[in-house]
This record gives C-alpha cells, sequence and structure tokens, in this order.
C-alpha cells in the first residue's frame, strides 16, 4: 500500500493540481450563504450548457457547499444536496478519462459529501465510510494537495465527542498542513491557512498552548482583511483567550 501511494503521489503534477484548484476557487470554501446561492444557479447553468468532466466537478462541489451551509435547517429547501454532490462525483470518480490531478479533487469531495449525507441522515456507519475515502485520498494526495487532510480535520473537528478516536484528526491534519506550508508556501493558498490557523487554535485552547494559539489567531486575521475564510471565528476566540488568565 505505502509502494502504491508513493508511485501515485509521483505521478502528479504539481503545478497542474495548482491550475485546477486556481479554477475551482471561487467554489471552495464558501462561508456566504448568498453567494452560494448566486454560485449554485450560476454552475447549473454552467453543466447545462456544457456538460464537461470540469463543470461536473463545479457541480459536485457547489452542491457540497450548498449541503454544507444551506442544508441544517429543519425541512431545508436544500435537503438531499449532499447525496446529489456525492452521486455526481462518484459518477466522476469512475471515469476512466479523469486525470489523477482532477481525481485529487473528486476523491475529496466526495468523500466529506458522504460524511455530510451521513450527518444528515444522522447515520454514523456512512461517516465511517467517509473517513475511510478520506484515508486513502491521504495516503494518496496530501504531499501535494492540503485538500484531504483540511477537509478530513474541518470534519473531524464536528464530530461528536463520543467519536473520539476520529476526532484526533481536527488536530494531526491541521498539523500537518501547517508543516507542509512551511516548507512550502504555494502548498496552500491565504483563504485555507486562515482557516487552518483557526482551527487550530480552536483545538488548542489551553493555557500550554495559549501563546502559539493567539499567534496563529492572528495570522488567521492578517490572511483575511475581507472576512472571507477564518477572520470572524478567529477575532472570536482571540477575544475569548485574550480575557482567560
Amino acid at each position: 500500500m505505502v509502494l502504491t501511494n508513493n508511485l501515485t503521489a509521483q505521478q502528479l503534477d504539481f503545478h497542474k493540481v495548482k491550475d485546477i484548484e486556481h479554477q475551482l476557487d471561487g467554489l471552495m470554501e464558501l462561508i456566504d450563504t448568498a453567494a452560494i446561492k448566486i454560485k449554485l444557479k450560476e454552475v447549473e447553468t454552467l453543466y447545462d450548457q456544457d456538460p464537461s468532466e470540469l463543470n461536473k466537478l463545479k457541480l459536485g462541489i457547489i452542491y457540497h457547499e450548498t449541503a454544507l451551509n444551506l442544508s441544517s435547517v429543519p425541512k431545508s429547501q436544500y435537503t438531499g444536496y449532499a447525496q446529489k454532490s456525492f452521486d455526481i462525483l462518484s459518477e466522476l470518480f469512475n471515469q476512466e478519462s479523469l486525470n489523477q490531478e482532477e481525481k485529487l479533487f473528486v476523491a475529496s469531495y466526495r468523500a466529506s459529501s458522504l460524511s455530510l449525507v451521513g450527518a444528515e441522515k444522522r447515520k454514523l456507519k456512512l461517516v465511517g465510510q467517509a473517513f475511510d475515502l478520506l484515508e486513502d485520498a491521504v495516503n494518496k494526495y496530501s504531499d501535494v494537495s492540503y485538500l484531504p487532510e483540511f477537509l478530513r480535520g474541518s470534519i473531524a473537528e464536528n464530530l461528536p465527542w463520543f467519536c473520539f478516536k476520529k476526532r484526533k484528526f481536527a488536530k494531526r491534519d491541521m498539523q500537518s498542513i501547517i508543516d507542509k506550508q512551511a516548507e512550502n508556501s504555494e502548498y496552500a493558498d491565504w483563504k485555507i491557512m486562515s482557516f487552518t490557523y483557526w482551527a487550530w487554535a480552536n483545538q488548542h485552547q489551553g493555557r500550554k498552548n495559549r501563546k502559539q494559539a493567539l499567534e496563529y489567531l492572528n495570522k488567521a486575521i492578517g490572511l483575511d482583511p475581507e472576512y472571507k475564510a477564518g477572520r470572524q471565528k478567529a477575532e472570536d476566540l482571540k477575544n475569548k483567550l485574550s480575557k482567560q488568565k
């Protein structure tokens, strides 16, 4: 397995990964619900006009973001978008024409969508299956992309306390992204690092890590001047930690 994973990583072109990431940037990690609704209509129209693999990937991602941000309200009109995302990305995942760089994004978001399906249907078994898929994606792709670890860590930090074996990934994955970013400044963009620094601090609120947490919160704030990533959460947490002795 290790040999296979290493070979897969070696076959990936970092610059191609970054090119795809750039094309998808406006759809990933959205927090403005109004913007998500606009993007949803735009991407659906785009896919109807041109059902290419890239546009299909965009559709799967915007459905993921819709489910993540808009389906939590009971009887929401967006209930079921997690399943839509998983189904679309599963179709794409099984297409032989998909290259490895594209598959990185498909595999990562497909796994995350499955976790959202599990949360929506209250089926922990599906969440467990999602973590298995994410483990595979992390093993194959995390050397060249933050995405699988970022998604896994983000899911893990929102799990209930009794899922402690999986919650550990919240700390592990965010630290891993920070370490890789220190080695290669192009590994993740400002938006992801803003979220990541906040997430690390959120997971290390004790006195022992207070100095480092506040340092990372300042970084999260500085990277996000327009409040499009982790700034608001970082400011709220910084205010909380600053009041503690």
